[in-house]
């Protein structure tokens, strides 16, 4: 039986905030006009043009006596240079690191503090896929090297986000994870309810115990009836997910997936993910790789359920990282959902069967040697946990 530690809450206000020109100047505004509190939980983290605004933003909110809290990752974070770190502390605001990286802890480096949250005075919150990079958004630039989703939250649901991040902080800088056991008296059954106008509840996964966000995807995906869009930049696929993508198509789902094209930060990864393309295009899945820029954002529609949020739904994201996720049931948020893919499948390409099977010997190898060397890395490091 499915459990969920955060129920789903009616009467919240859900904003589809699409790259980051959009997204930054949306959660700098609300920075800019915070009074009381302000929380980040942010894996990437790079000093430039974006890290510095952002800087600016929080360090100009504690010195008007705002309580500023950072929860940096400690790898993604390795890219702040020590004078913005030495900015954030010169202004009073808190930073925590998540798993600071150490050779002797091994295998627990794998470990990683993947989420996005900004919660600002108690009264919104943001989550999605982005980071603190210039790849994300330059202030003098309209458009971003990468595509990427925010959304922005007010309501009832706020206080969901806040108490995430709080639990984590309180974990302290080390790696340990909160990992909430029953009986809890806000632990409920994960129960669907109907369609209503604001409708969303917090999932996420601990990457050691609570999979939250899986179990949700993989029930929705079997109960589908219309649709699956499945949006993420890395495709490595759990073999449940993969084998409940097949069975969906089978019974006359409409299932597609959005991918990352040859705009990538890491081929590899692609090239690895790639070895599960003649399986689902048999089975009439359609794959679309998108074309004018790295496709970052991680989003899934089932029928006219959201989920969108920091995890990328690979088996490396659910077995290590922290992540977090909003879903939704609310018929506004789940129409700019549907803006927002079909946009991107006219950007991209519909990889056609026949000539997938065509395709030349070389990127057969390349996807023939990354995969096995994901699959023994995968398996490696799972022992070694």
């Amino acid at each position: 039986m499915a459990y969920s530690v955060f129920p789903w809450r009616r009467g919240n206000a859900l904003s589809l905030l699409v790259d980051g020109p959009c997204f930054f100047t949306q959660m700098l505004k609300r920075i800019n006009a915070a009074q009381q509190h302000v929380q980040l939980e942010l894996y990437l983290l790079e000093s430039g043009a974006c890290a510095t605004a952002l800087l600016d933003a929080l360090c100009a909110a504690a010195q008007r006596g705002v309580a500023v809290r950072c929860l940096f990752d400690g790898y993604g974070g390795q890219g702040l240079l020590p004078p913005d770190r030495q900015r954030l502390e010169a202004a009073g605001i808190q930073v925590k690191w998540y798993n600071p990286v150490r050779w002797r802890h091994g295998v627990r480096n794998f470990h990683r503090d993947h989420r996005k949250v900004l919660v600002v005075d108690q009264q919104f919150a943001f989550v999605g896929g982005t980071g603190a990079t210039d790849a994300f958004w330059q202030p003098d630039e309209s458009a971003s090297r990468w595509h990427e989703v925010m959304v922005e939250i007010s309501g009832p649901l706020v206080a969901d986000w806040l108490q995430l991040f709080e639990r984590q902080w309180q974990m302290d800088q080390g790696w340990i994870v909160w990992r909430p056991r029953l009986p809890l008296r806000i632990k409920t059954l994960l129960a669907l309810p109907a369609v209503g106008d604001g409708l969303g509840r917090v999932a996420f996964a601990d990457a050691v115990q609570h999979r939250d966000i899986l179990y949700s995807l993989v029930r929705m995906l079997r109960s589908s009836k219309r649709r699956i869009w499945l949006a993420t930049p890395y495709f490595l696929p759990t073999w449940r997910v993969r084998r409940v993508l097949r069975q969906a198509a089978a019974r006359g789902v409409d299932v597609r997936l959005l991918l990352a094209g040859n705009n990538t930060d890491h081929p590899p990864i692609r090239f690895a993910g790639q070895r599960y393309y003649a399986s689902l295009l048999k089975a009439g899945v359609q794959i679309f790789e998108y074309q004018p820029r790295f496709l970052h954002l991680k989003m899934v529609l089932v029928d006219d359920w959201v989920s969108v949020g920091s995890c990328n739904f690979d088996h490396w994201n659910l077995r290590f990282n922290l992540d977090a996720n909003l879903e939704a049931l609310d018929p506004s948020f789940t129409a700019s959902v549907v803006r927002c893919f079909e946009g991107d499948f006219a950007d991209s390409q519909l990889i056609d069967g026949k000539a997938w099977l065509a395709r030349p010997w070389y990127i057969r190898i390349q996807q023939k040697v990354w995969g096995v060397l994901d699959q023994l890395m995968f398996k490696l490091l799972n022992r070694r946990r």
